[in-house]
């Protein structure tokens, strides 16, 4: 799919900000290892360098509109600061060469991530969002004038192509980020497949990891053939277009999900801010890093000047790598969607509202997933004591997502039910499972709803046993990271991050 190139750009791009807080002497011991955490951060410092190149720099950046904004946003939590960094793969100023595609083509965007820069400057969270999140797009503004309507459980990088416009809306996904999470976006970065490229030529390369040989078809699944190969398996330096390939690439590596493709962006982050520790900072870098940074990007008016952007700059130069945290937001498949995880997601918004670091052991979030797991265990051992053995039971799927009437069907013939009639209820927009019964079946109808956790029993005129599966039901057993775009688990896996520090091979692919 064509947006899967954005995601990468504009990853790497806050990678390389955060080497502009480097700029600064280091102290004597600790000064070594720190530096600022985006792409943005690394770059903007280079125009503190002379008068010069502030004057060339100022006349490469771009703006968005501000009236874009809704006009409801969130207030401002204890502390810190939230960066929206937006990957985009509008084909316009020669970015049709890098991604295919035709010039005219709307501006998409496969890849977002929210910064949050905790108030004490030393540490930072990125949470990255899944492209086909379903999420509710608020009244957003088009380009010749007027608002949208709210658009209910619609893909989130539909946001960016609202208005049908060649260089995207941005505003309109920033407005979305802040009615998921409840977190006031103070910038916004939108970055280009050109500049990534062009920035991870700056650096000299970036070291990634590849764990089996991959070949044009992996890269282009439409090709028809394997082709030649373009990555040999093991680590290596890729630049340029060989670099847009690697963080685009998603087929062909686990299970082809656009969640393992994060994860090998968020390590291509970690790896281009190490190398950038690693080289040290030079003119010779800094100035074609700037260059490329500034033309490539597109920012809210609060950085759209090289000076504002310095200041922001400045503000990141005390972050380490190992204090630099990746996470995805908590997510589920829904049919071949992704469903945000509940309370989870909300427990997240709430630790970055509150400027709680992520990493911490013994948070309330904690404490309720390890509370959640036992309950979990609990309500698996009451299911192994249900048998159906004689009884009939009707299954219903309540929701839009297809298959699962067909889930449960099979879930209830193992436990012995005789499965008499399964199919889609009358009404799609059940969010919770209803075991209905007649008249003195609530002992039996009980004893069904054990095999559905969170389920309501409720007596009805008719005779027998029916189920009604709402958006609360979740096919299969068991948590981690396994499952594909088309089917797998459906549980959020644990909160897990990774750090800039790690290593670029571990960790890598989901599935």
């Amino acid at each position: 799919m064509p947006n899967h190139r954005t995601e990468g750009g504009r990853a790497r791009d806050r990678g390389t900000a955060t080497r502009q807080g480097s700029r600064r002497k280091p102290r004597p011991r600790a000064g070594a290892r720190k530096f600022g955490v985006v792409a943005l951060s690394l770059l903007v410092l280079a125009v503190a360098g002379g008068g010069w190149l502030y004057i060339r720099l100022h006349g490469n950046i771009d703006t968005f509109d501000a009236d874009g904004l809704s006009r409801h946003r969130p207030e401002s939590g204890a502390g810190g600061q939230n960066v929206l960094v937006i990957g985009s793969d509008a084909r316009t100023g020669g970015n049709d060469k890098l991604g295919g595609g035709a010039k005219d083509d709307i501006g998409r965007s496969d890849t977002a991530l929210l910064l949050h820069v905790y108030q004490d400057s030393r540490h930072a969270a990125a949470v990255s969002f899944p492209r086909d999140t379903l999420v509710d797009i608020p009244p957003c503004k088009l380009p010749k004038g007027g608002w949208t309507r709210t658009q209910r459980q619609t893909m989130f990088n539909e946001a960016f192509s609202v208005g049908q416009s060649r260089k995207g809306n941005p505003a309109c996904t920033q407005n979305t980020v802040e009615k998921l999470t409840g977190l006031r976006v103070d910038h916004t970065v939108v970055v280009d497949f050109k500049g990534f490229a062009t920035m991870t030529e700056a650096v000299g390369g970036v070291p990634v990891c590849v764990p089996k040989d991959l070949y044009q078809g992996d890269l282009n699944p439409n090709r028809g053939s394997r082709g030649k190969r373009v990555f040999r398996r093991g680590e290596q330096t890729v630049a340029g277009q060989r670099a847009l390939d690697y963080v685009r690439i998603r087929h062909g590596i686990g299970d082809g999900s656009d969640i393992g493709r994060i994860k090998r962006q968020q390590a291509f982050v970690g790896s281009l801010l190490k190398k950038v520790k690693e080289d040290g900072l030079n003119p010779t870098t800094l100035l074609p890093l700037a260059n490329a940074a500034t033309k490539s990007m597109t920012v809210d008016e609060g950085l759209g000047t090289p000076r504002k952007m310095v200041d922001f700059a400045m503000s990141l130069r005390d972050v380490s790598l190992e204090s630099i945290r990746f996470v995805t937001i908590p997510w589920r498949y829904q049919g071949n969607r992704v469903a945000v995880v509940q309370p989870d997601a909300d427990e997240l918004w709430k630790d970055l509202r509150a400027d709680r670091p992520l990493d911490a052991k013994d948070t309330d979030r904690a404490k309720k997933e390890r509370e959640r797991k036992d309950a979990g265990k609990n309500a698996d051992k009451d299911a192994e004591k249900v048998d159906g053995q004689g009884r009939a039971v009707s299954v219903y799927n309540g929701t839009a997502t297809p298959g699962l009437a067909a889930s449960a069907a099979t879930q209830l013939r193992d436990r012995h039910f005789t499965v008499a009639r399964s199919g889609n209820a009358t009404t799609q927009d059940h969010t919770t499972t209803v075991v209905s019964h007649g008249p003195g079946e609530r002992s039996d109808a009980r004893e069904l709803a054990r095999l559905f956790p969170g389920a309501t029993v409720e007596q009805s005129a008719q005779a027998g046993l029916s189920v009604t599966l709402g958006t609360d039901y979740q096919p299969g057993k068991g948590e981690g990271d396994t499952g594909g775009d088309k089917g797998g688990e459906d549980k959020s896996p644990p909160r897990k991050s990774r750090s800039a520090a790690d290593d670029p091979c571990a960790d890598l692919s989901y599935g």
